[in-house]
């Protein structure tokens, strides 16, 4: 091997990752599939997750060579960003702890970075340090990391001045108790008082995108150490239970009205004139995601209200569009990666009406509908969604969901 072509390698591939918070909106490429076997911790994952990760694998992104202040960082005058939406990280699995060989470049020891030696550690068993994590997005996906894989921002992935590369480490916030494993592939951060920076997906997981940082710990993880941590509720999900079971005793206390508990909405009312025949097709099983939330028990919303009327013969339903980009623009991150617009057709307080409503959707030829659990009001909701491909067929498709008689359709963004 050529040592004196090696050197500079080495020194370009051990920069720092972003030092900053990174900014929105972005307009880079897109990525995702992590590498290893889909494990999980908390809970395992929802349902209506595809097997893999949601996101396309990033490859390398030719433009992001070179541009790189030496033994420094990575273009230094040029703001990070993120996407103008936040990625479904509940879907992307985390990587399975294992035993891999350490990465030919990556691992010089000790290494020098804006004027500081650092050491890689020899062993990392009962390695754990406590301090700020930063993370970094758009600006360095696709660009190759310390150890020459591909940064991809929608991958649980790290990068650490002194843990191997590659390694696993198990990062909780702190502050919440959230956590997630991630594989530590890449070197930094380069500044003082920060342990790690994460890629935008892990930060994304332990809630510390708003801020740009947060009060982590970093705890190395060996072959068969699992995510013991991320499979506790985290602090938010213990104050949400301990609600829903104070909202549940104060229920029970109460005398039972005459009256049933729950009346039918207006839209329970009318889905049960539908046929019986119009239940869910085979092949297209309805999706179940449970979560918490104080909305107002409103049955079904409109689009805007600058939307026109739809026309009695030929229903549709208008709805705000963003102005295109400029001529010989590419398109967004989220246009990219997401590209889907969602529209709320109803809320049901009763699962086997919100079934009926979207095997009348599915008789119509309106595919992909999916319904999920919210609890509201101490009652459980069911809210029933259909995916458009973008806000000028959700317009299209709004109007065929009301000429079905469910009205105006709501789109929707969690």
């Amino acid at each position: 091997m050529n040592i004196r072509w090696l050197v500079p390698g080495l020194i370009v591939l051990a920069l720092a990752a972003c030092s900053s918070a990174p900014k929105k909106p972005a307009t880079a490429g897109h990525g995702g599939k992590p590498s290893g076997t889909v494990v999980q911790g908390k809970g395992g994952r929802p349902a209506h997750c595809p097997e893999g990760s949601p996101y396309a694998a990033a490859t390398e992104d030719l433009s992001t060579r070179g541009n790189y202040t030496a033994g420094g960082l990575y273009k230094p005058g040029v703001k990070d960003t993120t996407p103008n939406y936040v990625p479904n990280v509940a879907c992307i699995p985390e990587p399975v702890v294992t035993n891999e060989d350490r990465s030919a470049i990556g691992n010089r020891s000790p290494y020098v970075v804006l004027g500081k030696q650092y050491k890689v550690l020899d062993d990392t068993r009962n390695y754990v340090e406590r301090g700020t994590a930063s993370y970094y997005g758009a600006k360095f996906h696709g660009r190759l990391t310390s150890n020459r894989e591909v940064y991809d921002m929608y991958q649980f992935t790290a990068a650490h001045k002194t843990l191997p590369l590659p390694s696993f480490a198990r990062v909780t916030n702190l502050d919440n108790g959230e956590s997630v494993i991630v594989r530590v592939n890449d070197r930094g951060p380069f500044h003082d008082g920060r342990v790690v920076d994460l890629s935008y997906a892990a930060a994304v997981r332990l809630g510390i995108t708003q801020r740009g940082t947060g009060n982590v710990e970093v705890r190395a993880l060996q072959p068969g150490e699992g995510n013991l941590m991320a499979q506790r509720p985290s602090r938010r999900e213990r104050r949400a239970a301990e609600a829903a079971a104070a909202t549940a005793a104060v229920a029970s206390a109460r005398p039972a009205p005459a009256a049933r508990a729950v009346a039918d909405s207006d839209i329970d009312r009318l889905v049960k004139r539908l046929p019986a025949d119009a239940a869910p097709e085979r092949g297209q099983p309805a999706t179940t995601q449970a979560a918490v939330s104080t909305m107002p028990e409103v049955a079904v919303s409109s689009l805007p209200p600058s939307a026109p009327a739809p026309r009695p013969a030929a229903p549709v339903v208008a709805t705000a569009v963003p102005r295109s980009p400029a001529p010989g623009s590419s398109p967004s991150l989220s246009q990219k990666v997401v590209g889907a617009v969602m529209l709320q057709v109803a809320s049901f307080s009763n699962r086997d009406n919100a079934n009926r409503a979207m095997g009348q959707l599915n008789a119509a030829g309106i595919v992909g509908a999916t319904i999920s659990d919210i609890a509201a009001g101490g009652r459980t909701l069911w809210r029933l969604r259909v995916p458009a491909n973008d806000h000028a067929s959700a317009t299209e498709l709004a109007g065929r969901i009301s000429g079905l008689g469910f009205g105006s359709p709501q789109i929707v963004k969690d």
